[in-house]
């Protein structure tokens, strides 16, 4: 039947996670056991537990149409065999109780009435918040369920005080023409309903699996040594988290079975109190100073048992840790030869590669600095030839105009005169 199943989203019933269904495998005595209690669950939270009376071969995840006040509902089985029996008494429910029953496993004609029923219920809780508002109602309504036949809605609504809404019961009867059924629910419920994320980074546990909701204390926190931080121990509905419950009994037998806080532990130097704990490592931490972190010390519960029931005998120890406890210094392991290495060949491969490469370093840069050198002592010649060159010419320009017999030249004028003459 899960292929009749409705394609509505919000009609994804839950139920597969309720409780593990651990005597499947035994063989049952008879068959009422197997057959004669049912649970169903429908949407959301809401379960309850029918008779087989016609004895129907059901297994979990087949869709029944069960009884109801009035009229017919459809339903999820989602528990069969003697498990339900422990899950009656789980929920303080006799077997003397008188029970509705399932009338018949759902047929096409029932899917389809209980999905036209289903996508009614989004545009019904719209339209009835509206309602409540125009009559100024401090209430919130925070989901609509329609019965599988649709005669009847149930409307849940979240209030801090008490609310009268029979006014409002009369309007909504009027407009949706069925009947009307009015549940307050907590905000465990409200967060169930919505859904989200936890900060463990899975979905919600109200939901996903939970269908009753346990009140959480504090003293649940201070059992298991949490902070006490309201925005750490609270969830997304406000309230303590749900979880904190789950590991609490854990936490509680273990603590039984740890030195109380109060004890007092003598060694012949100095007294010790207790600073912290961990509960699950029964690891304990003790202090020399009752309120400030001072020579810390951690031993096991069992050495702290077994000093105070020595300090009872009036036997002061020289230390709390034990000899188990006390880790001897080792040594480093020294290798004097350097033969046990299978790689010590190469790493001497590796040192001379290093110093070829470091020599060839060197030997590149000397060469470069002599070039350098070179270069710059040419350039030092060439510009003393040029200075040198500036100041001959010079010299000449500033020596006296004297004649001088040039083979391709004539002689100076004073030459000539001096011939004639």
């Amino acid at each position: 039947m899960e292929e009749n199943m409705p394609d509505n989203k919000d009609c994804r019933l839950r139920g597969k996670l309720t409780a593990t269904d651990w005597l499947s495998d035994i063989e049952y005595v008879g068959t009422s056991d197997r057959v004669g209690i049912v649970q169903v669950v429908f949407k959301n939270t809401r379960s309850a537990f029918y008779l087989n009376p016609d004895r129907l071969d059901l297994q979990i995840g087949d869709w029944v149409a069960v009884e109801a006040a009035p009229g017919t509902d459809i339903g999820k089985i989602c528990m069969v065999g003697p498990l339900v029996k422990l899950q009656m008494k789980k929920a303080n429910i006799s077997d003397t109780s008188e029970l509705k029953r399932v009338m018949r496993k759902a047929s096409e004609s029932d899917m389809e009435r209980f999905r036209a029923a289903r996508a009614r219920e989004e545009e019904t809780m719209i339209r009835s918040r509206q309602i409540a508002a125009e009559l100024e109602l401090n209430m919130k309504i925070g989901d609509v369920e329609y019965q599988g036949d649709g005669g009847k809605a149930i409307f849940y609504y979240i209030a801090d005080e008490r609310v009268d809404f029979r006014k409002l019961i009369r309007i909504l009867a009027d407009t949706f023409k069925v009947r009307i059924e009015m549940k307050q629910i907590g905000a465990r419920q409200e967060a169930g309903r919505i859904g989200g994320i936890g900060p463990c980074g899975r979905p919600l546990c109200c939901s996903s699996w939970m269908q009753r909701f346990v009140s959480v204390g504090t003293g649940a926190a201070r059992i298991q040594d949490l902070s006490m931080n309201p925005q750490k121990l609270a969830g997304q509905c406000g309230k303590l988290k749900c979880c904190i419950n789950f590991e609490t009994d854990a936490y509680a037998e273990a603590s039984r079975q740890l030195p109380p806080k109060d004890a007092v532990l003598y060694t012949k130097d100095q007294e010790y109190y207790q600073f912290k704990v961990d509960i699950l490592a029964r690891k304990i931490t003790y202090s020399t100073d009752k309120h400030v972190a001072a020579n810390l010390v951690t031993i096991d519960a069992s050495r702290a048992h077994e000093i105070m029931a020595l300090n009872k005998q009036g036997v002061k120890v020289d230390t709390l840790m034990s000899e188990s406890d006390i880790v001897p210094e080792q040594k480093d392991y020294v290798d004097l030869v350097g033969q046990d290495s299978l790689t010590r060949f190469d790493k001497t491969r590796k040192k001379k590669k290093r110093k070829n490469q470091d020599q060839n370093n060197h030997k590149t840069e000397s060469r470069d600095n002599k070039s350098g050198a070179r270069e710059e002592s040419k350039g030092n010649e060439q510009r003393d030839t040029r200075r040198e060159n500036k100041r001959d010419n010079q010299r000449r320009r500033n020596r006296p105009n004297k004649g001088y017999v040039n083979n391709h030249q004539p002689q100076s004028k004073g030459n000539q005169s001096n011939g004639n003459k």
